[in-house]
Parts: structure tokens; C-alpha cells; sequence
């Protein structure tokens, strides 16, 4: 049992408490102003014991830059090349400046909150309010460095550090806003096909009918296309880092099947001329495709020509899932094109385009079951804005 002792400072009367740690080594903690408070201290201690919840303090002390390292090696086994760029990003830049140097144990809710705060608040100059010192953080870049430290309290917890993580609970993150989808009409798609030029005309039919993402396009080879089956074998994906690409498992960890139409298929034929079964479909056979330049790039180029709406190659990618759910594909197969882990995903991404559907709901019931007479003109609602494929 833990023994409480007095003892004299400069500042007063002092109690200490010495108890056996699990190990059966003795310690103890001093600095007690009032016994009451020592009395507290060794019952939750005993209490902790018999439970299996006791942390040693002095494991607390470490702090959180120096589990960061281990945390951060993990990270870049489990998780995609371009995601763990980011998540070291945030720890350089967020995260270490602030809590590099902070013991684990000394971590409490309400300073991650005003941490939380702290990042999204834009900095003025005083004495010029028009002048940005700092400009606030966004909701993702936020949410991401709250995870790279709560990740790594974590970690404290696990190696019994930590009773538990003080990060968790946090009540102030941002939510992140989902960008409003742009979709392509078919002929949308077809003259900016022909703007890209002959070089790039299969690369954008591929994205815009098959609904592959731009790390997937450009780490295809020759001999992932079956062209009597008419299928995409869609396996790699190649990340742009910096001037390099880091080529890896796609997003879904899983090699899927992707149908492709036979009109894109004519045009893959062609692409694919004259280059071996191992060569990259796109590009010069060999080097990864850069993706384009937000301006002044080609793919921009080619918007701007074609007179369509502001877009991204990955834009694309929605506009396949436009045109496959006006064609009247299955939600499930289109799900398994674009390497969603199940339909809910698609529909959730999704949602704007079915809305039509619960205006042909509407009318599929009301000729089932409305009583003889009643509505005799109503017939179904169509699309006006939405194309076929």
C-alpha cells in the first residue's frame, strides 16, 4: 500500500507519496500541498494498479517528437507514397513546431483545441488590417495535421505511456466541404477530344468513358487491355511526386476490371500501335505522363478551345459517372468501375444525379396505384440538362 510522508521546503510543508509500481519497484511523487491531495493520489494509484490502467510519469515524459519518427516510418509502409508526403508535410510544418518539444503527459484537450483554432485563424498586421501576416489554414490541410498528432498520442496509448489520448474529444474541427462536381455533356467530351490533338484524343475518351483516375491512366500498359473482352485490367497507379512517380498499388489495393466501349477501344488500338505488350500506353512508352499544368498546359489548353466548362482531368472522372448513370448502368457495376469500395460510396458521391430517379419514383407510383382518374397527364420527368452516353 502507498505511504503518505511530510516534509519541509523553503515554501512550506510538502507530502509525499511513496508506492510500489507494478514491477514491485519502489517511487514515489512529492510536491503535495495538502494531504488530502496526497490521500487522492496514492488511491487512484492503487486502483490503477489493480485495474492495469497504471502509467508510470516518468514514460509520460517522453515527448511527442521523439515518438514521432517510429509513428511516421509505420505511415510510410502502410499508407500510399502521396499520402504519407502529406502527412510528413504536416508534422514538419504543423505539427513539430508546436508539439515537438512538449511532453505526451502534458498535453490537455483544451490546449489541442486552441491549437485547432490557432491554425485556421488568419494573422492581420495590426496596424495595417489589409495586410496578411498569415493566412488561416484550410479545413483539410487542419484535419490532417490533428491526425498526424492524435495518430501519434495514440501511439503513447498503445506503449502505455498514456492512460489515454488527450487529443481525442476535440470538438472544434472544421468539416471539410465536398467540391461541386463538374460533368461533361457527350459532346462536351467530344470536342475536347478533339482539341487535345491526335496524340491526346484516346487519352481523354479513356478518362471520360472508363472513369479511371490520372495516376491509373498513366500506369497503364499495353498489356492491360483485352481487347476482345473489352476490359481494362486496372492494377498500378503512378503518383506524381515532385519530377518523379511513385508506382504503387491503386487506391482500392485491388486489381478491377474496367469496361471500356468500343468506340475508346478503336482509339486505344491506335494509341497502342507499334509498342510492345510491357510499353505505358500513354506517352512515350517508357516515362510516366506528367499530369498537365493547372494553366498554361495542354489539358487547359484544350478547355479553353473547346469552349466547356473550367475542369481538371480528374473532372473526367465524374463526368464518366454522369454519362454511365444517363446510359442507365447499374449502380453496382458502375461502383466496381470506378473502384469504389461498394455502391453506397457512389451513390453518396454521387447523390446530385439521381435526383431524376425520385422524380421517376414519383410517377412509377402514381401509375400503379393512383385511384382511376386522378392524374390522368402525369407522365415521367426527364432530365432536360443531363446528356446519354
Amino acid at each position: 500500500m502507498a505511504t503518505i510522508e511530510p516534509y519541509d521546503t523553503q515554501s512550506g510543508k510538502r507530502y509525499r507519496v511513496r508506492y510500489r509500481k507494478p514491477d514491485g519497484k519502489q517511487t514515489d511523487k512529492r510536491g503535495f500541498r495538502r494531504k488530502l491531495d496526497a490521500e487522492k493520489f496514492a488511491a487512484t494509484v492503487e486502483v490503477q494498479k489493480m485495474s492495469g490502467e497504471y502509467v508510470a510519469p516518468s514514460l509520460g515524459r517522453v515527448t511527442v517528437g521523439e515518438l514521432a519518427p517510429k509513428w511516421l516510418l509505420r505511415k510510410e509502409v502502410d499508407v500510399a507514397p502521396s499520402n504519407y508526403r502529406t502527412l510528413d508535410s504536416a508534422w514538419r510544418t504543423h505539427v513539430e513546431p508546436r508539439w515537438g518539444t512538449t511532453p505526451v503527459a502534458d498535453i490537455e484537450l483544451d490546449a489541442v483545441e486552441t491549437w485547432v483554432a490557432d491554425m485556421g485563424r488568419t494573422i492581420t498586421d495590426p496596424q495595417d488590417p489589409d495586410k496578411v501576416i498569415r493566412k488561416g489554414s484550410g479545413a483539410t490541410t487542419i484535419v490532417r495535421a490533428y491526425g498526424v498528432l492524435a495518430g501519434i498520442l495514440d501511439t503513447a496509448v498503445k506503449s502505455k505511456r498514456l492512460r489515454s489520448n488527450p487529443a481525442r474529444g476535440v470538438e472544434n474541427l472544421p468539416k471539410k466541404t465536398g467540391k461541386r462536381h463538374v460533368y461533361l455533356t457527350r459532346d462536351d467530351v467530344a470536342r475536347l477530344a478533339d482539341e487535345a490533338g491526335k496524340d491526346r484524343r484516346a487519352l481523354v475518351l479513356t478518362l471520360a468513358y472508363c472513369g479511371i483516375r490520372w495516376g491509373e491512366l498513366v500506369a497503364l500498359r499495353v498489356s492491360d487491355i483485352d481487347f476482345l473482352r473489352r476490359r481494362l485490367s486496372v492494377a498500378d497507379n503512378a503518383v506524381q511526386l515532385g519530377v518523379d512517380h511513385a508506382v504503387g498499388e491503386t487506391k482500392s489495393r485491388k486489381v478491377r476490371p474496367v469496361p471500356v466501349p468500343q468506340f475508346v477501344l478503336d482509339e486505344l488500338s491506335v494509341q497502342c500501335k507499334g509498342r510492345g505488350r510491357g510499353s505505358l500506353v500513354f506517352g512515350d512508352g517508357t516515362d510516366y505522363l506528367p499530369r498537365p499544368k493547372s494553366s498554361g498546359g495542354w489539358f487547359a489548353g484544350a478547355v479553353k478551345r473547346a469552349q466547356v466548362q473550367a475542369i481538371t482531368p480528374h473532372d473526367l472522372r465524374h463526368t464518366c459517372a454522369s454519362l454511365a448513370i444517363s446510359a442507365n448502368v447499374n449502380v453496382l457495376v458502375l461502383a466496381r468501375m470506378l473502384g469504389h469500395a461498394d455502391a453506397s460510396v457512389t451513390l453518396r458521391v454521387y447523390a446530385d444525379l439521381f435526383d431524376s430517379d425520385l422524380d421517376r419514383a414519383a410517377s412509377a407510383i402514381h401509375a400503379a396505384y393512383a385511384p382511376p382518374g386522378c392524374g390522368q397527364n402525369v407522365g415521367t420527368v426527364s432530365d432536360p440538362d443531363r446528356d446519354t452516353a
